[in-house]
């Protein structure tokens, strides 16, 4: 059967572009978005550069709706599929099914939906008629826009084998009813099917106009720079001023491209109005550019005839390029949704009691293994689990403890006064032993605090792996067995605090109660004394013999009476009596209410002093080292182990409950919906993993 467009319907093997609509419908029939970039014509132009005209041309028939404003308000999905003319008996069988249809219509040439599937239209009106009804049904009458897409299959003998997406027409100013960002809608609808890197662009423009004011070459430009594919369509040709043509574009010297331009002659609004057949309208295309002085010349290469086949030969040499790479992304893109269909699982069916027991032993099973570090997913970049714990008893608690410095506090004239009170109303002839008991007393008190925090600092590490154990999979699943699970861990976490808590307490009050200057590493008054000594000793001058030249040894000191001055002004109460006369002094004033050192430490108080903070410094670092080595293990003794043991008791005695089971398995919304789409995924998929395989 002659084709209408004027061509030989003799074609290479159209299989890879059938491919292509098979998968497209695999995706499209389950009513899942596409993870595949396939590889299709995406057809982008302004609502009056000829976008429909064009393709009626290259399917011959008139089938799109017609109008003002937006018309094409959803993707057309285009399949044309060259079917060769039916045999005269299948025709005569078919004769029925064309009653009732227009006068034009023809056995051989039908069309399908596939929202309607096995039902065949051979009266293109009613293409029409259900586009705009389908396209209606999901955005009402108004001007609205949807980015679903509608399928339409054409068979013909008539057509190349060829997919095409008409997508609606760019517009800048909302008319009538139509939305307020009409244009931001269509523009970022169009920019998703041309922003794929595997779609090819064709952008269709008027001739009549500057090619620099293109609506579609703008877009096309803004994901495709270099040109590389997009095919430009120039219409309205016959319509330009009288010695003006687009040679120079189809050279490819005003916007060059790399797959050219083609010019097309449409039919006029009157020829539409007339329903003048297009097959007039392509014999005058031919007779247009043949006859025309500016393309005789090249007339083969312009007109539908020759962008149909174009476009054939384009699509499928693309196809043939990227088929290698869609079949690598179905393979993984269908690993990646049945692993997440398995992690998702199959709707809990069964025993709730017995699914809560074996959800409760593996979740004490994972807390237990990420304690002691046996879980077989170690991180290699940062720390985790008991590991953390280690960290904030060797590095945060160790350090913490070692930085309490006993006499940030507690500085020199302090512990003279604690000396004076200690010795009561008798001056003490050796260094008070009450003294230094009760300033380090204070001292190890302080290490409370850290300790405190240390426990603090441990349970929000349990906190943090229980928060790691919920995001599972499995409890997303489930936000109420989840919320459960969070409360009664959280509630067993807080009720260990306590026991911990005391027991830390009761190591610093143990240390506080008894101060063991027995202990073998404990510096004794003796032997600080002969530090302090020594010390005094090597920072006085040396003695030297006037006579030898030798140093003499240093002499012992020997009491004496000390003579009393006038001034008064050295010892604990020098400055009280500095100021006062003699006469003042003989009176013998009562004291004042408050008396504090003010004076200098004299000799014998430095010792004194020295000789206490070295006491105190040999204890408290006794008792550093001890808190350090008993705290972490007080806390594991009550806090770690204890809810590593008994996690799983605890867990079953608050949960394992009849009366609440089924309700703490009932799963999100969000778990339902995800499964069906991962499911209808997963179909999809496969479907479309069979279809490519079968291609070499």
């Amino acid at each position: 059967m002659a084709s209408p467009t004027g061509f030989s319907i003799n074609v290479n093997d159209p299989s890879l572009i059938s491919l292509v609509n098979k998968l497209q419908d695999v995706f499209a029939t389950v009513g899942v978005h596409n993870p595949i970039d396939l590889p299709q014509i995406a057809v982008v132009g302004s609502q009056s550069s000829g976008k429909s005209s064009v393709l009626e041309n290259i399917v011959g028939r008139d089938f799109l709706p017609r109008g003002s404003g937006i018309v094409t308000r959803r993707p057309l999905i285009l399949q044309l599929i060259n079917k060769p003319a039916a045999n005269a008996q299948t025709n005569s069988v078919k004769e029925e099914e064309l009653e009732g249809t227009d006068k034009e219509a023809n056995v051989d040439e039908y069309g399908e939906f596939l929202h309607i599937p096995g039902q065949k239209f051979y009266d293109f009106n009613k293409i029409r008629d259900e586009i705009v009804r389908e396209t209606e049904q999901k955005v009402g009458r108004n001007a609205g826009i949807s980015p679903a897409p509608i399928n339409l299959r054409i068979y013909s003998p008539n057509v190349l084998t060829l997919t095409l997406v008409d997508l609606p027409g760019l517009t800048k100013v909302p008319v009538g009813d139509q939305p307020k960002d009409i244009e931001k809608q269509i523009r970022d609808m169009v920019m998703k099917y041309i922003s794929k890197p595997n779609a090819i662009i064709l952008a269709v423009t008027s001739a009549n106009q500057d090619l620099a004011n293109s609506d579609g070459l703008k877009l096309a430009r803004e994901v495709d720079p270099e040109g590389q594919r997009t095919i430009g369509v120039l219409t309205k040709v016959d319509l330009m001023d009288e010695g003006t043509d687009v040679v120079d574009i189809l050279a490819g010297r005003i916007i060059p491209l790399r797959l050219g331009y083609v010019p097309v002659v449409n039919r006029g609004q009157r020829d539409i109005e007339n329903k003048k057949p297009i097959a007039y309208a392509l014999e005058n295309e031919k007779n247009f550019f043949e006859n025309h002085k500016a393309y005789r010349n090249k007339s083969s290469y312009c007109g539908t005839p020759y962008l149909a086949r174009k476009l054939n030969l384009i699509l499928m040499m693309h196809i043939k390029q990227t088929l290698p790479d869609i079949k690598a992304r179905i393979s993984s893109s269908l690993q990646k949704y049945s692993s997440e269909l398995s992690q998702l699982g199959d709707s809990m069916l069964g025993n709730s009691a017995n699914i809560i027991l074996n959800i409760i032993t593996e979740f004490s099973n994972e807390y237990r293994t990420v304690l002691e570090g046996n879980n077989t997913e170690l991180s290699s970049i940062e720390l985790s689990g008991g590991a953390r714990i280690s960290f904030v008893f060797h590095e945060l608690y160790s350090n913490g403890v070692k930085a309490v410095d006993p006499f940030d506090q507690v500085k020199d004239i302090d512990i003279r006064t604690i000396l004076y009170n200690s010795s009561g109303s008798s001056p003490a002839l050796f260094v008070g032993t009450t003294a230094f008991e009760l300033i380090v007393k204070q001292q190890i008190k302080r290490l409370e605090d850290p300790s405190l925090k240390c426990i603090s600092l441990v349970y929000d590490e349990l906190v943090r792996i229980l928060g790691q154990l919920l995001n599972k999979q499995l409890f997303r699943r489930y936000p109420m067995l989840k919320e459960k699970f969070h409360a009664v861990v959280i509630g067993f976490f807080k009720k260990c605090m306590e026991p911990t808590n005391k027991l830390v307490r009761d190591l610093i009050a143990m240390e506080t109660v008894y101060i063991n200057t027995g202990h073998p590493d404990f510096l004794n008054g003796h032997r600080a004394m002969a530090i302090v000594n020594e010390r005094q000793l090597g920072s006085k001058p040396t003695q030297v013999d006037p006579k030898t030249g030798k140093p003499l040894p240093p002499r012992a000191n020997s009491p004496s009476v000390e003579t009393p001055t006038d001034t008064g002004s050295s010892g604990f109460f020098g400055s009280f009596w500095a100021s006062k006369n003699k006469k003042k002094m003989a009176a013998m004033e009562p004291p004042p209410p408050t008396l504090k050192a003010s004076a200098a430490l004299s000799e014998r108080e430095s010792s004194e002093v020295e000789v206490i903070k070295l006491l105190i410094t040999s204890y408290f670092n006794i008792v550093k080292r001890t808190m350090i080595d008993m705290v972490p293990k007080a806390i594991m003794y009550t806090l770690v182990q204890f809810t590593k043991d008994e996690m799983q008791r605890e867990l079953l005695e608050m949960m394992y409950r009849n009366n609440e089971l089924d309700e703490l398995l009932k799963e999100s919304d969000y778990t339902i919906r995800r499964r069906k789409e991962c499911q209808q995924m997963v179909e999809s998929l496969s479907r479309a993993s069979e279809i490519v395989s079968q291609v070499q």
